[in-house]
């Protein structure tokens, strides 16, 4: 859906915020101070699945802030976009744009919107700065605030959840989220950082396994590779991908020789129709799900692989990845790399005390399956 506006001194009044709202600075993930006012009622979401955040801070109604987005949030989480669909049908009126990182955003269409701000994910910046986009928007009244839930998550998403709560003027919501994310991440870094003798299983996640013919995708020292060395493992591609996000060849995970397999999994029929992607997710068919992580490891990376041998290979919701709920990841993690340490520890019960407290949507299992 695109919209035709014409800018005139008369038009930039359309920006003015409310009457109740102030202004406020704060200093977002990027470092830039951005002075707006807030709250912020009319807002445009750079990314679909920044809902995640949006249906923790506004749980009654997380769409009546969005007055546009990125239109991924259907393709790459359906069974999530279908479960706020059913309880919120408006969201198929919000109108969608293209990603900053493809340059198909309409400058013109994101005015006729008339938002108070547009919160970005960190990752979009150097495309944006690339388009002159934060420059174009700045000229009509539309600030960018950028955020951070995959890049570094451990570091950015207490952070992130605290800009978007002032924003929002959910202070108190963040601060509560943000107790809970702190206290469940230390259900696993305490008894990890309390052993003496440790013993760092090896650990290849292979991001996004089955997404394409190609073996493999995985994560450096940020997103997955972190939440492995959070919840007591040594991520295996960290010392060959020097960024966030990189591939290692099938020969290195061969002679590696990893303890357990991660592979990150989504339902990704939109992207690549009947592919060999694992459709872990709320609602996903676990029978399935198991049975295409299985043939996964059939192809020759993973010949003779201890992990293989040993049935250690687990498939897991890749939006963990990108959400502020990448907490329960962490959990999830440690009870496969550590169980004599975790025994008492349940993951799904914090998946679900999570929706019970914060989200909109009721719980639905399928977030993860194992091999063994």
């Amino acid at each position: 859906m695109s919209l035709r506006y014409t800018l005139s001194a008369g038009a930039l009044c359309l920006f003015s915020a409310p009457a109740f709202a102030d202004p406020i600075t704060i200093t977002d993930i990027a470092g830039r101070e951005v002075t707006l006012e807030a709250p912020v009622e009319r807002v445009i979401l750079g990314e679909g699945r920044q809902i995640f955040f949006a249906a923790v801070l506004d749980g009654e109604d997380p769409f009546q802030r969005v007055v546009g987005w990125r239109d991924d949030f259907r393709e790459a989480a359906p069974e999530s976009y279908d479960a706020y669909a059913e309880k919120f049908p408006e969201i198929a009126d919000i109108p969608t744009f293209g990603g900053f990182k493809d340059g198909t955003l309409d400058i013109e269409q994101a005015v006729s919107l008339t938002p108070d701000v547009m919160i970005m994910n960190l990752e979009a910046k150097a495309a944006t700065d690339e388009a002159g986009y934060e420059e174009k928007l700045a000229k009509v009244g539309i600030p960018i605030v950028y955020v951070d839930f995959r890049e570094k998550p451990s570091e950015h998403t207490a952070k992130s959840m605290e800009i978007i709560g002032k924003l929002f003027g959910e202070e108190e919501r963040a601060d509560d989220f943000n107790d809970f994310y702190q206290e469940q991440i230390a259900r696993v870094t305490d008894v990890i950082d309390a052993q003496n003798d440790l013993e760092r299983p090896l650990v290849f996640v292979e991001r996004a396994g089955g997404y394409s013919e190609d073996c493999c995708m995985s994560f450096g020292s940020g997103n997955f590779g972190r939440m492995v060395e959070l919840a007591g493992g040594e991520n295996m591609a960290a010392p060959f991908i020097p960024g966030t996000f990189g591939t290692v060849n099938a020969e290195q995970v061969i002679a590696s020789n990893p303890d357990q397999i991660v592979v990150t999994g989504g339902n990704w029929e939109a992207y690549v129709p009947g592919g060999a992607w694992v459709g872990v997710g709320p609602g996903s068919d676990e029978a399935q799900a198991r049975a295409k992580l299985q043939a996964l490891m059939e192809r020759p990376a993973f010949t003779g692989v201890k992990a293989v041998e040993a049935g250690e290979v687990h498939a897991i919701w890749h939006q963990f990845y990108n959400s502020p709920y990448s907490f329960v990841a962490v959990q999830r993690l440690a009870t496969w790399l550590h169980p004599e340490l975790f025994a008492d520890l349940d993951a799904e019960a914090t998946l679900k005390e999570l929706h019970e407290r914060f989200l909109p949507v009721d719980y639905r299992p399928g977030y993860w399956v194992s091999l063994k």
